[in-house]
C-alpha cells in the first residue's frame, strides 16, 4: 500500500517539473546581427609597372643584311661589290637611318618604319645625290640633313607622314616627291634657289588655295612638271613658272579659269583638269588657245560645250560631262575652205573621247570633215 502511494506522489512530482518548465519564456533570436567592427583595409603594394618593350611590338623584326665585303655596310643593309657606290636597306623593317658610309651616292631607305631623318647618320656622306625614301612613316626632315649632303639631285620622299614641305633643300636638286602625304603647308622660301628643279610632285597633299601664295613657285624658274592633282584646290594655282611644260591639277574642286591664266607659256604640253567642277561659265572661248599644248584632259567635269581649242591639239578628253551634241563646224580651229592638203593648216587632233555624256550615234559628219588626223574617237 505503501509503495503505491509512493508511485503515485513520484508521479505527480514528474507532471508539475514538466509543466513548469513548459511555461518558461524562450529567449528572442536577435532580429540584428551583432556589430562587428571591420579592419581597416590596408592598401596593396602597386605592382612596379612593366618596362617599355624595346621595340614596337605592331612591327615585324629587322631584317639584316648577307655578310659584306664591306666593313663600313651597316649591318640591316646590302652592300654590293658590283655597285660599291650605292646602299640599299629597303624592305629591311628599319626604324632609323643607319650611318651612311662615305661612298654611298645612291640611298635605298623605302618601305621600312623610319619616322624622322636627321642629320647625324649623314655626318660623312657628303657624296649622297639620290635618296629614296618612300613608304616610312616620317614625320619630320631635319634641315641640317641637306647641309651635309649639298649635292643632293633627287629626293623621293613619297607616301609618308610630312606635314610640310621640308626647309633647306639644297640648290642642286633637280626633283622633289612629296606626293602621298598630309601637307599643308609650304613655308615661306622653302623652294627658294631651286632654280634646277624640273620636277615638283605635290600629289594627294591637303594643300587649299590658302597655302599657295603668288610668290611660292618664282623661283622654279627650270620647272617642266608640276603635280597639284588630288589637293583641296578652289582655284588654278598662282605664279606658276611660264617655262612649264606638264600641269596637273585633277581631283580638285575648280570652277573656274581666269581668261588670262596661260597667258605667256610657251611650252605647256600638257594640261590635266579632271575631275573638277568646271562648268561652260568657268571656260573662257580661247583660253585654251595655245599652239604648244598637246594633251588636254577635262573628264568628269559639268560642261555642256566642247570647249574651243588650237589646231595643234592631239588629245582631248572629254568623257563623263553633260554634253548633249556636238558641231564639227562649230569648234573647228581651221576654215573647212581651206586647202586641204597643206599638212600646217589641218588640225592635229588624232584621239577624242566623249563617252560619259548623253551622245549617241551617229558621229557628225563635219567633225570628221575638220579632223583628218582623228584615228580614235570614244563614244
Amino acid at each position: 500500500m505503501k509503495a503505491g502511494v509512493g508511485l503515485l506522489s513520484a508521479l505527480a512530482l514528474f507532471l508539475l517539473m514538466g509543466s513548469a518548465f513548459c511555461q518558461r519564456p524562450r529567449p528572442k533570436k536577435p532580429t540584428r546581427r551583432p556589430t562587428t567592427t571591420k579592419k581597416p583595409s590596408v592598401p596593396r603594394p602597386a605592382k612596379p609597372p612593366q618596362p617599355e618593350p624595346k621595340e614596337p611590338t605592331e612591327f615585324p623584326p629587322v631584317i639584316l643584311g648577307p655578310p659584306s665585303i664591306f666593313p663600313d655596310c651597316p649591318q640591316e643593309c646590302l652592300c654590293s661589290p658590283s655597285y660599291p657606290s650605292s646602299l640599299n636597306c629597303e624592305n629591311r623593317n628599319i626604324r632609323e637611318v643607319p650611318v651612311i658610309p662615305q661612298r654611298t651616292h645612291y640611298l635605298y631607305l623605302q618601305n621600312n618604319y623610319i619616322s624622322e631623318v636627321t642629320s647625324e647618320p649623314f655626318r660623312n656622306a657628303t657624296e649622297v645625290s639620290w635618296i629614296n625614301l618612300a613608304n616610312n612613316r616620317i614625320v619630320r626632315i631635319d634641315k641640317q640633313v641637306f647641309e651635309k649632303i649639298p649635292g643632293l639631285l633627287f629626293l623621293y620622299a613619297q607616301k609618308n607622314l610630312l606635314k610640310e614641305v621640308p626647309v633647306g633643300l639644297p640648290s642642286t636638286l633637280e626633283q622633289l616627291s612629296l606626293s602621298r602625304n598630309r601637307i599643308t603647308k609650304i613655308p615661306g622660301g622653302a623652294f627658294k634657289n631651286l632654280d634646277k628643279l624640273s620636277l615638283l610632285d605635290l600629289y594627294d597633299n591637303q594643300l587649299s588655295d590658302s597655302d599657295l601664295g603668288k610668290n611660292t613657285f618664282k623661283d622654279l624658274k627650270n620647272l617642266v612638271q608640276l603635280n597639284l592633282a588630288h589637293n583641296a584646290l578652289k582655284k588654278m594655282p598662282a605664279g606658276v613658272p611660264a617655262g612649264l611644260v606638264q600641269l596637273f591639277l585633277d581631283k580638285n574642286r575648280i570652277d573656274d579659269i581666269p581668261k588670262d591664266y596661260f597667258e605667256g607659256f610657251t611650252h605647256l604640253a600638257f594640261v590635266r583638269l579632271n575631275h573638277n567642277q568646271l562648268s561652260d561659265k568657268g571656260i573662257p572661248k580661247s583660253v585654251f588657245n595655245l599652239s604648244s599644248l598637246m594633251d588636254l584632259q577635262l573628264s568628269h567635269n559639268q560642261l555642256s560645250m566642247v570647249p574651243r581649242f588650237n589646231s595643234h591639239l592631239q588629245h582631248l578628253h572629254l568623257n563623263h560631262n553633260s554634253i548633249e551634241s556636238i558641231n564639227g563646224t562649230e569648234i573647228c580651229p581651221y576654215n573647212l575652205h581651206s586647202d586641204p592638203s597643206d599638212p600646217d593648216v589641218l588640225p592635229k587632233l588624232r584621239y577624242l573621247r566623249l563617252d560619259g555624256n548623253h551622245l549617241s550615234p551617229p558621229i557628225p559628219m563635219d567633225l570628221f570633215m575638220c579632223f583628218r588626223h582623228l584615228h580614235s574617237i570614244v563614244i
